[in-house]
């Protein structure tokens, strides 16, 4: 499928969408931690790194499938859970799972979604992920998972990293508000006596502070679905994941929770080694071209996930905007794999990164 928006690479359509979004939906969008020290370290770390093509490789077909607990995959990459989709279209979560289903890809539907998780199964069928916050309240998650699970999701993904948000000062200067009388249909109606406490600030109050490796028995015990653990950047966390029965998704949250963290790509050879093929790896943060997800998956991701360059696309022309991001990032892989020398993803692997 194609689009008709102008766009040749995903930074063009970040610089078109601050022109659309509104400055709290930016602010909440563009910001990371503290300085930003890790939000940028997410995208030069790719820039980094050099790759070593191969020649004389035929080429004429490119094959880019794959696929992901299961779920067979076009390309490999998905969307990566992220909130308040409504902020930017009025079509929302539903418009971002339809164009991921579209192309054949996968979505993580976050927690904080505008779209109740059941509209958004229906518009991806057979392909969702359900991002999951483990609440103080064990009954209210055990209901998400439920409905997860009732609805079709083909695995819940747990954040591990934010038992409390980071400092986004960014949305600190121009906070996000959710439109008055808006209910979130995964999170729920406000308690009373919260009246006054902003949207972000109340759904920290929500979250268990104390979650723990012990508490994995307990979500097992909840679903039949693959879980995965989101927020992992060391090798002796992955090994701990693999040993609790767990898949491995290697993020530093955007560069959106610890400021100066190690990013995702520096953290993916330590974490492969611990995991050993045990379980699979996922990552995401700082991917906007062809060649990041070239790097990732040679280096031994199995799939990477995008989150900011699917909301651009969101802001500028909804699905089509959204079917447009993933089309641009096919594009690039293939042509990629093409001048590398590599004709099908089980070619990747770590001899295709020049050694620093």
């Amino acid at each position: 499928m194609t689009t008709d928006l102008p766009y040749l690479n995903l930074r063009e359509m970040e610089v078109a969408a601050a022109s659309v979004l509104s400055p709290a939906a930016l602010a909440y969008y563009v910001g990371g931690a503290n300085d930003e020290v890790t939000l940028r370290a997410n995208r030069e770390g790719y820039a980094a790194l050099r790759l070593r093509p191969r020649m004389l490789v035929d080429v004429t077909a490119i094959d880019l499938r794959t696929t992901v607990l299961g779920l067979p995959l076009d390309f490999p990459v998905g969307i990566a859970p992220c909130a308040l989709h409504g902020l930017v279209h009025p079509d929302a979560e539903v418009a971002t799972a339809r164009a991921a289903a579209s192309v054949g890809s996968v979505m993580t539907l976050s927690t904080m979604s505008h779209r109740p998780l059941e509209d958004v199964a229906q518009a991806a069928p057979e392909r969702l992920w359900f991002q999951l916050y483990l609440y103080h309240d064990r009954e209210v998650s055990r209901a998400l998972i439920q409905r997860a699970q009732a609805s079709g999701a083909r695995a819940l993904v747990l954040t591990v990293d934010a038992p409390y948000l980071g400092r986004r000062e960014a949305i600190l200067r121009t906070p996000v508000h959710i439109a008055p009388g808006t209910v979130l249909p995964n999170v729920g109606p406000r308690t009373p006596g919260s009246e006054g406490v902003d949207d972000l600030s109340y759904f920290n109050t929500l979250l268990d502070k104390g979650l723990s490796w012990a508490d994995l028995a307990w979500l097992r015990a909840q679903t039949t679905l693959p879980i995965v653990l989101k927020g992992l950047l060391t090798a002796e966390d992955a090994a701990l994941a693999v040993e609790h029965g767990c898949h491995v998704w290697v993020s530093n949250h955007g560069g959106r929770q610890l400021d100066t963290a190690v990013t995702a790509l520096e953290a993916l050879p330590e974490i492969v080694d611990a995991v050993a093929g045990r379980a699979e790896i996922y990552l995401d943060g700082g991917v906007t071209r062809g060649t990041d997800v070239l790097k990732s998956l040679a280096l031994g991701a199995k799939a990477v996930f995008i989150a900011r360059p699917a909301l651009y696309g969101l802001a500028l022309g909804g699905e089509a905007g959204v079917r447009h991001t993933l089309e641009l990032l096919r594009g690039e892989l293939r042509l990629a794999m093409a001048l590398c020398g590599k004709v099908q993803i089980s070619d990747l692997g770590p001899d295709l990164i020049f050694p620093h």
